[in-house]
């Protein structure tokens, strides 16, 4: 039982529903005072902080990640109890603000649909720069069906970091823990490549998102299966098989589950040859080795189906599990 102060940092099934309902309807809010872009500006900031004072290994980045954690965390917290010291509505509007603001379903659909007008107009060109704004590649290279295999590969992956998690974490924890989970996903992304310069420095960011996502990447590959047995065309049974056996063939511990079980589910090969700076970095293909290579227009539709009816699926179990509690 929380205290009573703490209530309106709670996780709200309506605040939840309505949150999603308005990222699939508007897509993500461009505000100056977004979460995320604050969250970067802080890291960046206490990023260069640290590093002139010579923290810039292993100690740096625990500092860095402790440091912008315990700040969001207050800041939207602080933020979200200030306003419901006012009018009545003024909490719960603040509230679902937030969550609104670090959902990301909307925007990916919208993202990966952007490759698909461009290849329906004709334009290879259009598709690549849209391709480029998903996944880290050399665009120039990607072919029609290349463009496609990059979207499809970059809705079942951020369909964890982006939607389940958040969700998840949200369920658990309320305004501070789905702050929490962002500002881990934000310092991953910034720091957590593994380059000479933040190999060391980003690991604690790194390894906090490994933890955040180890559960709900494991709860999306499920969540798959079970979104399969009415999205048609799909197979429920290939993505429960395919997740489990291919997913350690991606990097990270959590990546391969939902790309992998995606795969399955939709009966199509994905990943295939990648260039980075004019190397191949990988020519491996996850799925069945039977399926063909994902590459069509109706492969690409079958993904946004089976994305964003996972991403539904997700929010309302959760939102079952909150208000059962």
């Amino acid at each position: 039982m929380i205290p009573a102060w703490l209530a309106p940092l709670a996780p709200s099934p309506l605040v939840l529903g309505a949150a999603l309902a308005l990222d699939l309807a508007i897509g993500d809010p461009a505000y100056a005072a977004h979460p995320i872009r604050l969250i970067g500006a802080t890291i960046a900031g206490v990023e260069r902080a640290l590093r002139r004072l010579g923290l810039d290994g292993y100690g740096g980045g625990i500092v860095l990640t402790l440091v912008v954690a315990v700040l969001w965390m207050m800041l939207a917290s602080g933020a979200v109890l200030a306003a419901s010291g006012g009018p009545a509505w003024a909490g719960p509007i603040v509230h679902g603000l937030i969550v609104y603001s670090l959902l990301a379903l909307g925007d990916l659909l919208r993202h990966v649909w952007r490759v698909e007008r461009a290849l329906a107009a004709g334009d290879l060109d259009g598709a690549r720069r849209a391709v480029g704004a998903l996944v880290v590649r050399d665009a120039d290279r990607l072919d029609a069906a290349a463009c496609r295999r990059a979207a499809i590969e970059s809705l079942a992956e951020n369909l964890t970091d982006g939607v389940t998690s958040a969700v998840c974490w949200y369920a658990v924890g309320g305004v501070p823990g789905l702050v929490l989970f962002k500002v881990a996903s934000t310092l991953d992304s910034m720091v957590g490549n593994r380059t000479p310069r933040y190999l060391r420095f980003g690991w604690a960011g790194a390894r906090l998102d490994d933890v955040m996502n180890y559960v709900p990447a494991r709860f999306t590959w499920l969540l798959l299966a079970v979104t399969a047995l009415v999205v048609p065309g799909c197979a429920a049974a290939d993505a429960l098989i395919v997740g489990a056996r291919q997913h350690a063939i991606l990097p990270g511990p959590n990546s391969g589950w939902s790309e992998a079980a995606a795969a399955g589910a939709l009966r199509r090969r994905l990943v295939g040859p990648i260039w980075l700076r004019g190397t191949l970095v990988t020519d491996l293909w996850i799925g069945r080795p039977d399926d063909p290579p994902a590459a069509s227009r109706a492969d690409l539709l079958r993904a946004v189906a089976l994305i964003a009816a996972t991403g539904v699926l997700a929010t309302l179990a959760a939102m079952a599990a909150l208000a059962a509690a």
